[in-house]
């Protein structure tokens, strides 16, 4: 659970009908979640970092309330959930996740598309990332069918092709993997999300070593 960190978004897409002041309101807040969030989850560490991810938890729980028809307010407490999930670790860490897959369910039966399909993103990184029965809800099958699901929304993603090319290494498929990884390098920037962009290109590329490692112990 240690290492339960679920996807950063793409552009805000703003559907459901709202008056310009809280389409603004909403917006605003949606953007300041994601900006702390990659705060939080790179700039800080230990007592630091977990308490920032407690806090934010608690203004995305009021932003997913206050905006309960909005899916992109579900997929952002879902994603702020899984990883405080991972910063808190232990006991506590598996009721964080559920609360998490509860938040990405609800924005699923809103709109599966939105965020350009985040909410299967993170949910599909949930199923492989926690733990099987007995002891969590992991499950390998569900975790591919989200992550392809959240591919055929944003095929060009970041997010969606590294944490699929995350799976894929965790299946040992490692030239599939190789293969999504150099998609999510060449992916478009995101607006407004440079510290985000730019932390999870250096995720990509220490798998990326990790994969390559891996195919030329296979060719030797």
């Amino acid at each position: 659970m240690k290492h339960l960190i679920t996807a950063c978004l793409t552009t805000v897409l703003l559907t459901a009908a709202l008056p310009a002041h809280a389409e603004d309101a909403f917006a605003t807040e949606l953007l300041a979640l994601q900006h702390d969030w990659a705060i939080a989850n790179y700039q800080l560490q230990d007592d630091a970092q977990e308490q920032a991810f407690k806090a934010l938890e608690q203004r995305a729980a009021s932003f997913a309330q206050t905006y309960a028809d909005k899916a992109e307010a579900h997929i952002w407490h879902g994603i702020i959930l899984s990883t405080e999930a991972g910063v808190v670790g232990g006991l506590g860490a598996l009721g964080l996740a559920k609360q998490s897959k509860a938040a990405l369910e609800q924005a699923l039966t809103l709109d599966p598309s939105a965020l350009a399909g985040s909410a299967h993103t993170s949910l599909g990184t949930l199923y492989y990332k926690v733990p099987g029965w007995p002891f969590g809800f992991g499950d390998d099958d569900l975790a591919k069918e989200h992550l392809q699901a959240a591919l055929q929304l944003n095929p060009n993603g970041i997010d969606p092709n590294y944490f699929y090319a995350e799976f894929l290494y965790e299946e040992g498929d490692y030239r599939e993997a190789a293969e999504h990884l150099q998609l999510a390098l060449q992916a478009p920037a995101r607006p407004q999300r440079e510290l985000a962009d730019q932390e999870r290109k250096k995720e990509i590329e220490q798998l990326l070593a990790k994969v390559n490692k891996k195919l030329k112990k296979r060719r030797s």
